[in-house]
């Protein structure tokens, strides 16, 4: 199973970083894969911590793919680490064992401690939607352009039916990047390097 959370790191320098992953639960472990390069790999192999964040705030997983990445922190309880301050719970984790790959290594981690903030209020479709197009903004360079079209018009319509305040805005942020990433595309100089989160 997967679960689409929002991960929160320290780098050797002790500097937060915040991203969207889709944790892997494999028996007792949770399994982070970051690609390299990224800062989330660095910071995973400087501390082997993490904080494992659920969120019912779409503007997070579209925030961190568009650029937006000053969420409110609050220090973890118990590893050298930090929280999203408004996390529904969150899970902090050290890394057990790592399996490497030169292309997405995948780091086993297991909680030292879990804590609930508050209780999740119910399901939001524009939300998955968001968080849908958040992951499809994350491979556009990797698509072909019809689908990139065709998956957010099937969004679109979640978003019109039942989105709330935050994930119009949210989805508003994706919208916007997909259509620069069109312009970058017909653009002559197209050779921009790829940075993971």
């Amino acid at each position: 199973m997967i679960l689409e959370t929002i991960v929160t790191t320290l780098g050797a320098d002790g500097t937060p970083h915040i991203a969207p992953f889709g944790v892997t639960r494999d028996g007792d472990d949770l399994v982070i894969a970051p690609f390299r390069p990224s800062v989330t790999l660095a910071a995973l192999e400087a501390t082997g911590r993490a904080v494992i964040n659920l969120t019912d705030d779409a503007r997070l997983f579209a925030g961190c793919l568009t650029g937006r990445r000053d969420w409110p922190l609050a220090p973890a309880s118990v590893i050298a680490g930090v929280r999203l301050a408004d996390s529904l719970t969150h899970w902090e984790v050290e890394v057990v064992r790592m399996e490497d790959d030169p292309v997405r290594p995948r780091f086993h981690c297991r909680s030292v401690h879990e804590e609930a903030h508050r209780p999740f209020a119910g399901h939001n479709r524009a939300a998955a939607a968001v968080i849908e197009a958040a992951i499809l903004c994350s491979r556009l360079h990797m698509l072909p352009w019809e689908k990139v079209e065709r998956e957010m018009a099937y969004l679109a319509i979640a978003v019109e039916k039942t989105a709330g305040e935050r994930e119009r805005e949210a989805w508003g942020w994706l919208c916007d990047r997909v259509a620069a990433f069109r312009a970058e595309m017909r653009s002559p100089d197209t050779t921009k390097p790829q940075v993971h989160s």
